[in-house]
């Protein structure tokens, strides 16, 4: 377990950021280590920095791909609606342009969506989806009203809004803990343009069902549950996978399992992609 779990202790390099053109705009990706491919998705208002704990460990037997998603990070915005198909058909020129053609995606919340999407459009490249705080149900009635009120006020106020929603993804017991943390996402997603943050939440709020993607592909399948999610109830979840052969790792905390559950969640995609 010490050796596992050692990097974590040390300072990281950072990995160094490569560049593809896509329909006229860049797209940033990093490529690292050698073996099974992974892509890793990060989620809204994050980037692909999210991941750097994780791929330190991940790239000791794997070749990992991170990827700023449309309007995140270092990618630039495509449209005033990036939908998950969007999305997806972005994600595969970078993979094409690896000339990679089979791999697993591990998707945090939106990366989810888009996990999904991706393997509804090429479902031949997907070896497996880990679903990380995600689902595969579009929004409710009152979730979508929850958009249009969060799309209004980023129109207002881009940056109060960012500063509010960071901390709602985390338990109130995981605000006071990793207050460090929530303080440095909140730094990087202010860096998110207007346009970027309202593209995706379009995106969220307009996506459809894909619970069929998890019950009729064979494929491995892996959801990652927070037994606090303030955005993702349990049960529902729990209820959406039922008879689709899909391993559920529950955790004790909430929506952001990389950081309020890191080392359990390292071993969670370990032992995913053996």
């Amino acid at each position: 377990m010490r050796k596992i779990f050692a990097p974590l202790r040390e300072k990281h390099k950072q990995l160094q950021e490569k560049t593809i053109i896509y329909k006229n705009i860049n797209i940033s990706y990093t490529d690292s280590g050698k073996g099974n491919v992974i892509v890793l998705l990060h989620g809204f208002l994050e980037n692909q920095s999210m991941w750097q704990d994780i791929i330190s460990v991940l790239t000791k037997k794997n070749r990992v791909i991170t990827i700023d998603l449309l309007g995140h990070g270092k990618t630039e915005n495509l449209s005033y609606v990036h939908s998950m198909s969007d999305q997806a058909k972005m994600i595969k020129s970078v993979l094409d342009s690896l000339r990679l053609r089979r791999y697993y995606l591990i998707g945090h919340s939106l990366g989810g969506y888009i996990s999904l999407a991706f393997t509804e459009l090429y479902p031949k490249n997907t070896k497996g989806i880990c679903l990380m705080n995600s689902t595969a149900k579009p929004d409710a009635s009152e979730r979508k009203q929850n958009r249009d009120r969060a799309i209004a006020m980023v129109k207002r106020n881009k940056d109060t809004f960012i500063k509010m929603a960071i901390p709602n993804l985390f338990t109130q017991e995981s605000r006071i803990n990793f207050k460090k943390e929530i303080d440095v996402i909140k730094t990087d997603a202010l860096k998110t343009s207007i346009q970027g943050v309202i593209a995706s939440l379009e995106g969220m709020k307009n996506r459809k069902d894909r619970t069929f993607i998890l019950q009729n592909i064979e494929f491995k399948k892996m959801l990652i549950i927070g037994k606090k999610d303030p955005l993702l109830n349990r049960d529902e979840l729990i209820n959406q996978v039922k008879n689709t052969n899909t391993e559920i790792v529950e955790f004790s905390t909430g929506h952001m399992s990389h950081i309020e559950n890191k080392k359990e969640l390292i071993t969670t995609l370990l032992n995913f992609v053996k």
